[in-house]
């Protein structure tokens, strides 16, 4: 069955909520987002994949300063995936206290779960390189 629009919303509800919470240190409250047992892929930064809530919430505290002060998400597409899942793309900004700015784009599975929608997969890619070409077909 297709995703119904407030299923839809609710999703793009929940991508959104991720930088306001992170942004204002409500880091306990990282559950309203990802399911407990979130698996948060890394791989393009070098780093290995974190897995559940608690490990999301200690590595933004071990980042301490290095924290972006601000978070932003954009682009959101969801796409129903069958068995009460959706696959969501989105794009974020992660303006830092210098000024800087970085992107990246979150690949997402969200999952409906009895308290709403929740993200059980993350996976963050930077993005280093304008215009990047898809690969061949086939490939």
């Amino acid at each position: 069955m297709p995703l119904a629009l407030e299923d839809r919303l609710a999703i793009a509800e929940l991508v959104a909520l991720h930088g306001h919470l992170v942004d204002d240190g409500c880091l306990d409250r990282l559950g309203e987002v990802f399911t407990q047992d979130v698996v948060y892929e890394l791989a393009d930064f070098g780093r290995d994949p974190l897995v559940g809530v608690a490990a999301v919430a200690a590595a933004a505290v071990a980042l301490g300063d290095a924290n972006p002060v601000a978070h932003h998400v954009t682009n959101v597409v969801v796409t129903e995936a069958g068995d009460g899942r959706a696959r969501v793309s989105s794009k974020g900004l992660a303006v830092r206290a210098d000024g800087s700015c970085g992107s990246v784009t979150y690949d997402d599975t969200a999952v409906r779960t009895g308290d709403g929608w929740r993200i059980s997969r993350r996976t963050v890619s930077a993005r280093r390189t304008p215009l990047s070409t898809p690969p061949a077909p086939g490939r």
